[in-house]
């Protein structure tokens, strides 16, 4: 007769990695800030939150020099340019 398992099912926790730290820091590093900028952009055009870093505008805090802001509040909430129309202005000939 075979053997009774002793625990119902093992979950992996998720420890191990499938590629190595210092590949994928490579390849960050190689990223140009217009890239970075480009996929901001995109992620907040999806509405995701995003984070952008700007001068900080309080001069008194000398040791914060740039703080980290997010970019629906730099630049706005994202919407798609809509042309209008005006149904009150039509030419009668």
């Amino acid at each position: 007769m075979a053997k009774t398992k002793k625990r119902e099912s093992y979950t992996s926790r998720g420890g191990g990695r499938n590629v190595n730290r210092k590949i994928l820091n490579a390849v960050r590093r190689k990223r140009t800030s217009l890239q970075v900028l480009s996929n901001k952009t995109d992620a907040w055009k999806e509405g995701k939150r995003v984070m952008v870093t700007v001068a900080n505008v309080n001069t008194n805090e000398s040791n914060k020099p740039f703080i980290r802001k997010p970019a629906s509040e730099e630049w706005g909430k994202y919407s798609r340019y809509v042309m209008k129309t005006n149904p009150t202005n039509k030419d009668s000939d």
